[in-house]
């Protein structure tokens, strides 16, 4: 019996990286999952692969702008598997030109501020709007958030992007709160960086060392790192657990700010 066995879930932006790795973690632990991406050939992609491996899963597509997209999105679903019971809500807008463009306030364009909040916010609150009733109806559930590092400490980069994911903190709390009495949980991870073939070739090896020095464990984090996380909180080993953001990120936000610095000083200190 794997942790999820039974269980029907809707991973977004499950099309690569992150939510791929989530989605196929959860289908390996039992749960029949909806792939669901506005990159609908890449849902496709993860979804054929779980099933050649015996999973269950199905590529529908959803466009986190559009409530008509996601309404239709969940009640596709609930048709094809007759029940909600986990919404791990991961998609984000972080494509190259919005990140980009996301730099200093004092040169911000306000489409790109709304941008971050349109997907990022709004759409994790309008999945989270359609799937509740659904959970309901199943007798409870668990709605899991991606947030990030980010929303909890400042930077010098990506202040949209990192606003919309603090809010999603909040509306974590806020949705656990409303709908725990029916046995609803809802929580938030919290990644540092994950690197993805991509994100990765296009950072510099002194841009790499630079973030890792700062990662109290001695590896690099991957998906399944995160993956992890999810299922854990979709199963009922977490049925306690709700309202919490749950950082994933090898330490990153959690030491002193001298921590890396002093790391350095100890190891010439000794030779």
């Amino acid at each position: 019996m794997g942790l999820v066995e039974g269980k029907v879930a809707i991973v977004t932006g499950a099309g690569a990286n992150i939510g791929e790795a989530c989605a196929k973690m959860l289908a390996a632990q039992g749960a029949s999952v909806v792939v669901a991406d506005i990159n609908l050939s890449g849902g496709e992609r993860v979804a054929a692969e779980i099933t050649s491996t015996g999973g269950t899963a199905i590529a529908l597509p959803v466009d986190l702008g559009d409530e008509q997209s996601i309404s239709a999105m969940v009640a596709a679903t609930v048709e094809r598997f007759g029940a909600l019971h986990v919404l791990h809500n991961n998609a984000a807008n972080t494509g190259a030109a919005q990140m980009m463009n996301d730099g200093p306030l004092t040169a911000m364009d306000p489409a790109v501020w709304d941008a971050a909040f349109a997907i990022n916010t709004r759409g994790t609150m309008l999945v989270i709007k359609h799937a509740v009733p659904h959970m309901i109806a199943a007798g409870g559930g668990s709605i899991i958030n991606t947030s990030s590092g980010v929303s909890l400490l400042g930077d010098v980069l990506n202040p949209a992007y990192s606003a919309s994911k603090a809010a999603v903190n909040a509306l974590t709390r806020n949705t656990a709160a409303q709908f725990g009495r029916v046995n609803i949980r809802c929580n938030a991870v919290l990644p540092g960086l994950v690197l993805s073939p991509v994100a990765r070739a296009q950072m510099t090896e002194h841009q790499l060392g630079m973030i890792q020095r700062h990662v109290m464990l001695p590896r690099e984090s991957v998906a399944d790192d995160i993956a992890g996380a999810v299922v854990w909180l979709a199963s009922d080993l977490a049925g306690f657990v709700t309202g919490q953001i749950i950082s994933v990120d090898g330490g990153i936000c959690h030491h002193q700010p001298h921590y890396a610095d002093m790391l350095d000083m100890m190891a010439a200190s000794q030779g």
